[in-house]
């Protein structure tokens, strides 16, 4: 992918956050890896989403270095860069503070696979990572919410779960491209507004089974998903 089409899609991310109610002020950010390139190209600082241009996002090296841009790449970009360097299937990562996945972070519980919606895209309960310690926070604290990230992944396959909730923090999402993570983001926050109001109206409310888990999530994803239209030159006109 060319590095101007990389731009654009994370500048369509970014803003598409805003317009579904995501985010609001300059909360959240989105972004999109070159890897065959090394490059990132992620929202600048602090900058009101309605002024961003293609021109204002910024481009670092794997390793955070700014090589194009004049502004300060998003705060959040050493938590961006350990999710590319731990995770290679990813292409692109969104950030949010939307409402209800935030409610479900900062009660530091996970949302539980109560139907069929939710076993749709994410393959078991979203996962909520460990508290940070005290001296996690005080250095190096971007970086360190990767880190948490990744700890909490080390049994999880991040493929089948494009997702994470940050204890007291917020949704990390992400996907093999950047409009795969904006979607996962979406389907995040409509999942945990889902899970809410059931279990509001019946706080026992049972997860679903295994094999109801295992149908609907195998059927839309891997080697043997039969859900929608085929793609490619077998596929009938």
């Amino acid at each position: 992918m060319k590095l101007d089409e990389l731009r654009q899609q994370v500048l369509e991310a970014n803003l598409e956050i805003v317009r579904q109610g995501l985010v609001v002020d300059t909360f959240g950010n989105a972004s999109g890896i070159s890897r065959e390139q090394g490059l990132i190209v992620i929202k600048p600082s602090g900058v009101a989403y309605e002024n961003l241009k293609p021109r204002n996002l910024v481009v670092t090296d794997m390793e955070g270095q700014v090589v194009e841009g004049e502004l300060f790449p998003s705060s959040d970009l050493p938590t961006h860069l350990i999710l590319y360097q731990s995770f290679p299937s990813l292409g692109g990562v969104v950030h949010t503070h939307s409402r209800f996945a935030v409610a479900w972070a900062q009660a530091n519980q996970e949302i539980p696979v109560l139907g069929t919606t939710h076993a749709d895209y994410f393959y078991g309960p979203v996962p909520t990572t460990g508290l940070m310690e005290a001296d996690e926070i005080e250095t190096d604290y971007e970086q360190n919410t990767g880190n948490v990230i990744v700890r909490r992944f080390k049994e999880l396959d991040p493929v089948t779960m494009p997702a994470a909730l940050v204890t007291g923090h917020g949704p990390f999402c992400w996907g093999p491209s950047v409009p795969e993570a904006l979607r996962n983001a979406l389907l995040l926050e409509e999942v945990a507004r889902i899970a809410y109001y059931t279990l509001t109206l019946n706080s026992s409310a049972p997860t679903i089974t295994q094999p109801l888990l295992d149908k609907h999530f195998l059927r839309k994803h891997g080697p043997s998903a039969y859900y929608g239209q085929k793609q490619g030159p077998s596929a009938k006109p």
